[in-house]
């Protein structure tokens, strides 16, 4: 299956971003509050890993983000490289 297939499902209730591939489970853990949204963890099973789903997650994150108006908060290793290599979504960060 091919990455650009694949969709990214919300999962409000869980609080996370997903991707499901067979059994395999990738995803973009949140938390939100007051307005702002912080991206905690990023998983990709070692079996998926390479595909470019780390990112499809980040980019579905981000942009929900946007389209609902809210800051975002990293305190992922993963969403911090993404927002360091993709400066388009620099202005969504929150300002201390």
């Amino acid at each position: 299956m091919m990455t650009a297939e694949l969709t990214v499902q919300h999962n409000p209730e869980r609080n996370r971003f997903e991707i499901r591939i067979g059994e395999y489970l990738a995803e973009l853990v949140y938390t939100l509050k007051d307005g702002v949204i912080t991206f905690t963890h990023t998983g990709v099973p070692p079996a998926l890993e390479g595909r470019g789903l780390g990112s499809k997650l980040a980019r579905a994150g981000l942009e929900y983000a946007r389209q609902h108006g809210l800051k975002v908060v990293s305190t992922c290793w993963f969403i911090n490289g993404y927002l360091d290599r993709n400066l388009e979504y620099q202005d969504l960060l929150k300002k201390n």
